[in-house]
């Protein structure tokens, strides 16, 4: 919800619209309780002073070169990154539901993930076609077999998430293979806690430090060498359009931010080049697609990727997170069949549910497509 321009300087002017579900009143038009201290706020404040401090983010977000890369913005491709300071507000019990529902979610994808690089029981079983895995781009058979150490191969998961004017949240979409925008929430809070201070302090925001606490340690843990374990970042570099997030999480999180030629893999290690000579990179956070990982396993043309790396992994001497070969999970085929592999895989259906899609492989689906296909 935004703030639209105010009548005799008040920052709340609007009604919300009838028979439309607003997320700040509910269907009497009363201001919900999780919202009335933040809109009661921009009242007391009013436009004038909200728009200083709109201008006051504009230039920390600035200051900090928070910026988020165009590439079809030939003239200035680097935009300063856009934050409204009005924030969509979700109450402590509602998120208590939305997060138990990501947590299974994320659960359940990692299972799918280690049955697709390993038994392929769900195929076995006919629970997903054969065509939803192997004519997927994202399915790497160069991956097959490899696994992380420990209970988690899939170390982050993002989702993509709309409520429903039923109020309930449905999933749009899932990222598994270099999910993006933590940095940038991070960097949102960092800027909000500095132009509403006590706006912030007393909402009572739920904090996101543990959740890259929790990240550093997790990939800390996962490196083979449990004596001096080295964790990296991986970028494709500057001209990547979040950028600047590789850059903040990787400083944010004490690891080097490298690229390809900052890396070469010798007598079966990853090896980081620096001024003092050679360092071993045990666990690399990647932000390069699986496919430019590996100009010999994967794609020949990439110079993004290091030589030889899949081959490190494949003998136990690196970690990659996510893993090569997560981007499959991104299939949206996989929405179609999810009801049934989570029966398959976890014995129940998912607290969150996703939007209804259909697969044209399935004749029941085309016919169902081709009966009800609109044309805008």
């Amino acid at each position: 919800m935004s703030v639209p321009p105010a009548n005799n300087n008040h920052a709340l002017s609007y009604q919300p619209v009838s028979g439309l579900v607003d997320d700040a009143f509910d269907a009497e038009g009363k201001i919900k309780p999780h919202w009335q201290y933040l809109l009661g706020s921009l009242d007391e404040l009013g436009v004038e002073a909200f728009a200083e401090r709109q201008q006051k983010a504009l230039r920390i977000l600035r200051d900090d070169g928070a910026t988020y890369n165009i590439y079809s913005d030939t003239r200035s491709p680097a935009h300063t990154w856009g934050l409204d300071l009005v924030p969509n507000i979700i109450s402590s019990d509602d998120w208590a539901g939305v997060e138990a529902g990501l947590l299974e979610r994320a659960e359940l994808f990692n299972l799918l993930l280690r049955d697709i690089y390993g038994q392929r029981r769900l195929i076995k079983t006919g629970v997903i076609p054969p065509e939803a895995l192997f004519c997927h781009r994202g399915f790497l058979r160069a991956c097959h077999g490899i696994q992380l150490p420990g209970d988690h191969d899939l170390i982050i998961h993002a989702v993509d998430l709309m409520r429903g004017d039923d109020g309930r949240m449905w999933v749009l979409g899932d990222r598994t293979q270099s999910p993006s925008g933590a940095g940038y929430a991070l960097e949102n809070r960092t800027v909000m806690s500095r132009v509403f201070p006590s706006l912030f302090r007393d909402s009572h925001v739920h904090r996101l430090a543990a959740f890259f606490q929790r990240l550093r340690a997790k990939l800390i843990s996962l490196s083979p060498n449990v004596h001096q374990p080295r964790v990296a970042v991986l970028t494709p570099g500057a001209h990547n359009e979040t950028y600047f997030e590789h850059a903040y999480l990787a400083n944010y999180l004490g690891f080097p931010l490298v690229q390809s030629d900052d890396l070469v893999v010798r007598n079966g290690f990853l090896w980081m080049k620096s001024l003092d000579g050679l360092s071993r990179v045990d666990v690399l956070l990647r932000r390069v697609d699986d496919w430019f990982c590996d100009p010999v396993e994967l794609r020949s043309d990439s110079r993004l990727g290091v030589a030889g790396l899949l081959e490190v992994v494949r003998a136990g001497n690196l970690v990659v997170a996510n893993p090569l070969g997560s981007g499959v999970l991104e299939n949206p085929v996989f929405l179609r069949y999810l009801p049934a592999i989570a029966k398959a895989l976890l014995g129940r259906e998912l607290r969150l549910p996703s939007v209804p899609t259909y697969w044209c492989g399935d004749k029941n689906d085309l016919e169902f497509v081709q009966k009800n296909f609109l044309v805008w």
